[in-house]
């Protein structure tokens, strides 16, 4: 089968993979899972080498950026043999991780070295009763200390997600900017997603728009928007007086579905179209054949293409149109 370009039936090219290779974590934060989540079992995940095939159809099939993602990804032990097959494919303009920061003072530089470009880094809050309170865990310090080793370790560029909730850390949105951008690093703050059924909180109480957030951050910073298009869903903002940029995730405020460019895969082999959907396409199943063949792979990616929507669909925060939660996705 001849090489093509994947097309969604709006005519969007997608070139963008975010590859889940575990969805088990070392936090449990309230927005993402709960306390006592069930993980997969280890024959039910792609192994290495079956993350490595669908990694490589996919860049046959167009794609040329690839994040990594769980879960928390790090916590997988052999992931450093998949990214060492992965810095190999030189059609890739990207190669990223998006990481909680737990694992990154042991491994940040050898990430770097095994040609990794880019990290994200989840951070919520800077108080270590409110990070507790968030992620469940008591592990803001490591984080802080993640951070700076990645600093450290020569990254071309970090940026930190932050999830604002209302009632919990919209009043440090200012520190979260501040923190970044003192250091160099981009932010982007995200509003969350109905993704799986909570019980901590009612999403559409504490739903913080992006507005919001650029208007309390306005009082005190200079911001001006940036045309150039990214890679991903963020809008950014320059900062006047910082190198790092700010940016706003927002999926219900101003829904960036008509410019997407990615798809999912899971890291027991479901194809994602779309966050807000549920339908999957089982890649699994096929790698699992005896007669597999990588064009029938291909064949099953560009059809799955067709059923690719043309927006998420989400319209309030309360209203869980899907099931899984966004650990089990691959962010």
């Amino acid at each position: 089968m001849a090489d093509v370009q994947l097309v969604d039936p709006f005519g969007r090219r997608i070139d963008y993979l975010r590859l889940s290779v575990t969805d088990r974590c070392d936090f449990r934060c309230i927005y993402c899972m709960p306390e006592n989540m069930r993980f997969s079992a280890r024959d039910e995940l792609l192994s290495i080498e079956e993350l490595h095939e669908v990694a490589s159809t996919f860049i046959a099939l167009g794609v040329r950026k690839i994040r990594i993602t769980g879960g928390e990804p790090l916590v997988r032990k052999d992931l450093n043999r998949l990214l060492s097959k992965l810095a190999g494919h030189t059609e890739l303009t990207d190669l990223a991780i998006t990481t909680n920061g737990t694992q990154l003072v042991e491994q940040a530089i050898e990430l770097h070295h095994l040609g990794v470009q880019r990290l994200n880094i989840s951070l919520d809050s800077l108080s270590r009763e409110r990070f507790a309170l968030l992620t469940r865990r008591d592990k803001l310090e490591k984080v802080l200390e993640g951070i700076e080793s990645a600093i450290g370790a020569g990254f071309k560029r970090l940026k930190i997600n932050s999830v604002i909730q209302r009632g919990v850390n919209f009043d440090e949105v200012y520190d979260l900017a501040i923190f970044a951008l003192s250091r160099g690093l981009d932010i982007s703050f995200i509003e969350e997603m109905p993704l799986g059924v909570v019980n901590s909180h009612d999403r559409n109480k504490t739903l913080v728009t992006s507005d919001e957030v650029l208007e309390r951050l306005s009082d005190n910073l200079d911001l001006a928007p940036i045309v150039e298009r990214t890679g991903g869903p963020s809008k950014y903002y320059s900062v006047r007086g910082y190198d790092g940029r700010i940016g706003f995730i927002s999926p219900y405020s101003h829904n960036f579905c008509g410019a997407c460019n990615r798809v999912r895969v899971t890291a027991d082999g479901k194809l994602i179209l779309c966050l807000g959907e549920d339908n999957a396409i089982d890649l699994k199943r096929i790698l699992r054949d005896s007669s597999y063949s990588r064009d029938a792979m291909k064949s099953k990616i560009i059809d799955a293409m067709k059923l690719k929507p043309a927006a998420h669909g989400f319209d309030r925060a309360d209203e869980v149109q899907v099931i899984r939660f966004m650990s089990a996705t691959g962010g």
